[in-house]
Formats: C-alpha cells, structure tokens, sequence
C-alpha cells in the first residue's frame, strides 16, 4: 500500500467499536450477525489504517463491563475472536502489522488466549502498523492497578510511562461509532487529549471512506494541549 497522508512519527488513533448487535436486529438478523459483520469492519480499518498515517490503531473489542452479557452473547463474541485470529493472523504478520493486546488475559478462554500470544510473538518486531486490541478492558482498572503499584508518591509521568508506556503513546484521535457520545471506560487516560469523531455510522458499515473523513476531520483541527493558537502572521 502506498500512504497518501504525510505524518508524524506516532499517529494513535482508537475506535470504540460499537452498533454492531444494533445493526444486526436492524438487518432483520442476530446480534450475533451483527458481531460477525464487524468483524470485517476490522479488517477493512485494519488495512485502511497505514494509508491514512495511522501508525498505532487500538480497537475496543471487548470491555470488562461486556462479562455481564447474556452467556451465549459472550461466547459468540470468543469465538469471533478465535476465527479473527485465524483467519488474519498470518497476514498481519505478512503485511508488517504488530498485534497487542491490552486488557486481563486471566479469564480470557485459556486457548483464545494462547492464540492471542502466538500472534503477538509472531509480529513482535513488525513495524508498518501497530494494532492493539483491547479485550477484557477497563481504563479505571488499568489506573487503579498503575497507581497502586508505583505508590503514593507516584507522579503524572511515573503514572504516564507505566499506562501510556512508549508502545503507542497517547491516543490523537478517538472515534466513536454508533451514534453514542461516551468514552465507556476506553483509554481515559491515554486519551486526556484526543480529539474526539462521533458518527452515527454503526460499526459494521464503517469503512475506508468513513476512516478517511475521520481523519480529515482532526487534520483539520487546531490542538492548543491547553496553551493558545499559534499566532498565524507573526512578525
């Protein structure tokens, strides 16, 4: 693939996947339908990705708060993962993409989790596209646990370098499926200054022109991180 945007050397962007169930009962199908059909947005975000100077792509899979689902929900979304993997695993390692996964791994399906590390060893000195799936996710988790293990003279870097750590670095650009306006526990604090992209789009309809108008869009946008403009015609 060829970019067609230049960018910086880490351009992070995370999308809360959502409307996939909604999208399903809206087609006249499953919710199940619904997770199965985006799981092909995936792989159209995931190869549209570096054409837009993404170099970092975090997707919201699964959040801890999903356990509370009906069981059969839970258990498709598993296996929806396993086929991913699969299917997928040896072309993100053939087409320079490194896959991570952020979020407990302790009561993932010991054989989804398994397949998770093989992937993740497999692609660990890719470069091209860095690809973090967060599964069994919670951002308030990963605060609490960071704060308690660095202790109460802990500061914002300390807090930063053990969250953020220098695999991604903060999120530039969050987008939001759906039609929903909430960050739903996703990266809180990694995304303490990213620019936000809701669209009504639910997941399973969102593709590469989707991505690229979103990417417009914050391309578009004036970042102050809290100081002022840049005066334009300064002498």
């Amino acid at each position: 693939m060829q970019r067609t945007f230049p960018h910086r050397e880490a351009f992070h962007v995370a999308v809360i996947m959502d409307g996939n169930g909604r999208w399903g009962v809206g087609q006249g199908l499953t919710r199940a339908d619904g997770h199965r059909a985006g799981s092909e947005a995936v792989r159209r975000a995931v190869e549209a990705a570096p054409d837009f100077g993404i170099t970092a792509l975090t997707l919201y899979a699964f959040s801890s708060d999903n356990w509370r689902r009906p069981e059969s929900e839970v258990a498709t979304l598993m296996d929806i993962f396993r086929a991913y993997l699969a299917a997928d695993g040896e072309r993100l390692v053939a087409e320079g993409a490194r896959l991570s996964m952020i979020g407990r791994r302790d009561r993932l399906p010991p054989d989804l989790a398994a397949a998770v590390g093989a992937v993740e060893s497999a692609s660990r000195t890719n470069d091209r596209l860095n690809l973090r799936i967060a599964i069994d996710y919670s951002a308030r988790e990963s605060i609490a646990q960071a704060a308690q293990a660095l202790g109460p003279a802990a500061t914002v870097e300390d807090l930063d370098r053990l969250i953020v750590g220098p695999d991604a670095g903060p999120v530039d650009l969050l987008i939001r499926t759906g039609g929903e306006q909430r960050l739903s526990d996703f990266l809180l604090w990694e995304c303490a200054y990213a620019e936000l992209w809701f669209t009504d789009r639910m997941w399973p309809e969102f593709d590469r022109t989707d991505l690229g108008r979103a990417v417009t869009d914050f391309r578009r946008r004036q970042r102050r991180f809290g100081g002022l403009d840049e005066p334009r015609n300064a002498a």
